[in-house]
């Protein structure tokens, strides 16, 4: 293929983010060249589960988001030539003392009032849910929209699709250098494979993002955070469905729960996913240690004592796997879709944390939406915007 030199959108960034923007701008007409400094979904978006869930999302405006991009990867399914895997079977946390159940009635009082289809679940629902969940959990609660998918597969579906509407994707192409043209606003992108121009740039580097962001003067307050997986099997199959446990929820927005020391240290909650190979992930784990992405074994064998707990009867399950990733995450837990007002035609969609596969739809609809300039979008603007880490100092961990 003949190397592009000029595109009026470039994307930095080859995950399923960039993967998502690319499909609906191209999709919408868009000339768009997608620039990835290795292979397509090699960072992030292949070291995740692979879950589209409103379950863990704050009640209001996160939650709202996520039902919207469960929507639309509903409709991908028909859209898409490629398969991806797509289950969507709900899914539940687990609850395991008394004040854990009063918190997820509100919980889902909450989420009810949101317009998302919540329900509370009694220890006989949590029984015929799994007969390998330890007798003594109390309950929990269900998001009957929640869904599954393949992460690689939707990733690569949404890059061939992207390409039949015309984007460009070019992989082993590093971004070394960007700036802004003032005379002309045209940006001038520095490659390893040579030069190019666009007239927009989206900055969808995930946890790389910051880096692309000094090039142009712009600091981008995303931070690396590991996270361990464990891929397992066992003969005979433990659940149909996606479960965490509601300490889950505590563990991903920072507050203090009622566990082990080591437990807490490595912010390890219960997640168990089912996968369509008859395999299943155990998760999860949440820590701040730059970018290293090497295996914890004591991370592994701690993630494994509390699948243990909610699942005691599964202890011959026999591990075949286990892989980290670094999730790019923001201090309010929302992700930054986003212009940059003072570098017009600079774009930002980085920071989704661990909810990248859940908000690539709408991350990508959203931001072919603002890349045409509409005002009347899939969701508002507001509270994604960049320069709402300016009006309040950003506490870096």
């Amino acid at each position: 293929m003949t190397r592009q030199t000029h595109a009026q959108i470039a994307v930095i960034g080859g995950g399923i983010i960039g993967a998502a923007i690319a499909y609906y701008t191209a999709k919408a007409g868009l000339d768009v060249v997608v620039l990835e400094k290795g292979e397509l979904a090699s960072g992030t978006s292949s070291r995740c589960d692979g879950n589209i869930l409103a379950i863990d999302k704050d009640p209001g405006f996160d939650s709202q988001m996520s039902l919207q991009s469960q929507m639309l990867v509903d409709q991908l399914t028909r859209e898409l030539e490629h398969s991806f895997e797509y289950r969507a079977l709900g899914s539940i946390l687990v609850c395991e003392s008394e004040a854990e159940m009063e918190a997820a009635a509100q919980w889902v009082r909450r989420q009810k009032e949101a317009g998302l289809p919540f329900r509370m679940l009694d220890r006989q629902d949590i029984r015929q849910e799994s007969p390998y969940f330890a007798d003594d959990l109390l309950g929990g609660l269900e998001c009957a929209t929640d869904s599954t998918v393949n992460p690689y597969m939707l990733t690569f579906a949404l890059f061939e699709g992207a390409k039949k509407h015309g984007a460009k994707i070019m992989r082993r192409t590093e971004v070394k250098a960007l700036r802004r043209d003032q005379a002309t606003g045209t940006f001038q992108l520095e490659l390893n494979t040579g030069a190019m121009t666009a007239q927009q740039v989206v900055n969808a580097a995930g946890v790389w993002a910051p880096f692309i962001g000094q090039m142009v003067g712009v600091d981008i307050p995303v931070v690396p955070r590991k996270g361990h997986l464990i891929v397992a099997s066992r003969q005979l199959p433990v659940g149909m469905r996606k479960v965490m446990e509601f300490g889950y929820l505590i563990s991903k927005f920072g507050g203090v729960r009622q566990v082990d020391a080591e437990t807490e240290k490595y912010g390890v909650a219960l997640v168990f996913e089912p996968t369509e190979s008859q395999n299943f992930l155990i998760g999860s784990s949440r820590q701040f240690v730059g970018f290293d992405t090497r295996i914890d074994l004591n991370v592994v064998r701690c993630m494994a004592r509390r699948a243990l707990r909610f699942y005691p009867k599964i202890a011959d399950f026999a591990m075949i796997r286990t892989y980290c990733g670094l999730r790019p995450w923001t201090e309010d837990h929302l992700p930054i879709i986003s212009r940059v007002e003072e570098v017009p035609g600079f774009f930002i969609a980085a920071g989704h944390e661990g909810d990248g596969i859940s908000l690539a739809a709408v991350t990508g609809k959203l931001m072919s939406e603002m890349l045409q300039g509409q005002s009347d979008t899939i969701i508002p603007t507001e509270p994604l915007r960049h320069d709402r880490f300016t009006k309040k100092e950003v506490l870096h961990p």
